[in-house]
């Protein structure tokens, strides 16, 4: 049964149902209210009250071809008219399979699997399988999805134990993984002097994209694969937000970086749900039925999933990414000059089709400066832009995506939106 009734009786009965009245908790911070959506179409979604609204968050980035894409979708229904679930190998998943691996990891296998959750965790499964040994190392501040060994962050600075971030996650669980920081050449090396031998690999976002958008130091990627294979250790680039939107080879091919193993998601399941662990043969074959590393699932190498993944693909291999670059370049420039003339002070960050701008701080290059931006002035500013019909991420920590779709009148539509709105938190309006 469909909800009906004014915005506040569907959030009411949602949150008799849903906890929070939500499925994910980013979706509980838009202000004034968590939005509710009936339709998207090109890079505008719809909600039951604001209407039309221009659509900068995309899913948190799957849809780098906007909504309901006529190929993907094409696909997708022909997909469904031979059924949905098989439990068993369907061609699409050799082609999608095929088509990744040309460009992520050519001569390597991937495991599909259903989240970017899921892909981080065989990774590192994987990581301690392969080496031999137990512990792990994350950046504090970088996210990796909702499992034990990666909602972790920094203990104390000096001796990077690691602390559960949520109740729930064991002790000794955390006491494997070792938090370092994020662009600093220094701490990095420390971390491998004091326990090299032990550490199976090191996991990095290459973009930090879940606490703004951090663009690596040049050279920090770089040193991570020299240090990891001094040491005998994997490098695992979490490219689960920057697969595929950095460039058909991603932040590998970006960077100039050689992963281990990559981890996928959210683009190549074309607005699925998908996840993905690629990697180089040897350390593949290590996961079942080839080796004795455990995966399994029911919705693995889903069908539907596959033939979204498979059409999205296709579309940027001929069309490209340059369009949702031109877009989010477009967007910079109208940030940097409206908050220039209005004598805000601001950083911001992009790289390629993913932006975020922090408030009251003028350079971000880690989380640590990240988090002394002004929150709160940027959620006025999210607030602000709902108004005017334009969607940005309600959370400072999140990344405003462009699509391929996004044209002229897009770009004059965020001109216009970001204009009123910083207007209006900069202490005037010019309406």
């Amino acid at each position: 049964m469909e909800a009906k009734g004014t915005p506040r009786e569907i959030l009411r009965e949602a949150e008799s149902f849903l906890v929070g009245g939500v499925n994910s908790p980013v979706r509980a911070l838009t202000k004034p209210r968590p939005l509710i959506v009936t339709k998207g179409e090109g890079p505008y979604i719809y909600d039951i009250e604001y209407g039309e609204l221009l659509d900068n968050v995309l899913g948190y980035g799957p849809l780098i071809l906007g909504h309901r894409h006529p190929e993907v979708q094409e696909e997708v229904e022909k997909a469904i008219e031979n059924g949905w679930l098989y439990g068993a190998l369907a061609p699409v998943e050799v082609d999608l399979a095929r088509l990744i691996l040309r460009y992520v990891k050519p001569g390597g296998k991937i495991r599909f699997v259903n989240s970017g959750t899921e892909a981080t965790m065989l990774a590192v499964r994987l990581a301690r399988a392969y080496t031999g040994r137990d512990k792990i190392v994350k950046f504090d501040g970088a996210y990796h999805g909702a499992h034990d060994h990666v909602l972790v962050a920094a203990g104390s600075a000096a001796t990077h134990l690691g602390a559960p971030q949520s109740p729930g996650i064991p002790k000794c669980v955390a006491e494997n993984v070792i938090v370092a920081e994020y662009n600093d050449f220094e701490d990095i090396e420390r971390v491998f002097q004091d326990h090299g031998s032990e550490i199976a690999g090191v996991i990095v976002e290459p973009v930090m994209g879940n606490f703004g958008v951090i663009p690596p130091r040049k050279g920090f990627l770089q040193h991570l694969r020299r240090l990891t294979r001094k040491h005998g250790a994997l490098l695992i680039l979490d490219e689960v937000i920057t697969g595929f939107r950095l460039g058909m080879r991603g932040a590998q091919g970006y960077y100039g970086v050689e992963a281990d193993i990559v981890t996928l998601g959210k683009i190549i399941g074309g607005g699925f749900p998908v996840g993905a662990v690629a990697g180089n043969s040897d350390i593949m074959d290590m996961i079942t039925p080839k080796g004795k590393v455990f995966n399994a699932g029911t919705f693995n190498g889903h069908p539907v999933t596959m033939a979204a993944g498979l059409a999205t693909l296709r579309v940027l291999e001929r069309e490209g990414l340059s369009k949702a670059v031109e877009a989010a370049k477009a967007f910079e420039d109208i940030i940097r000059d409206v908050l220039d003339k209005l004598n805000i002070e601001y950083a911001l960050n992009r790289v390629e089709s993913m932006l975020q701008v922090f408030l009251g701080v003028t350079n971000v290059d880690s989380p640590r400066k990240a988090s002394m931006a002004n929150r709160k002035l940027y959620e006025r500013l999210h607030e602000e832009m709902l108004r005017q019909g334009v969607l940005i991420p309600p959370s400072q920590y999140e990344s405003i995506f462009t699509s391929i779709v996004h044209g002229v009148r897009e770009v004059e539509r965020f001109q216009e939106a970001f204009r009123v709105a910083a207007g209006r938190i900069g202490g005037w309006s010019s309406a």
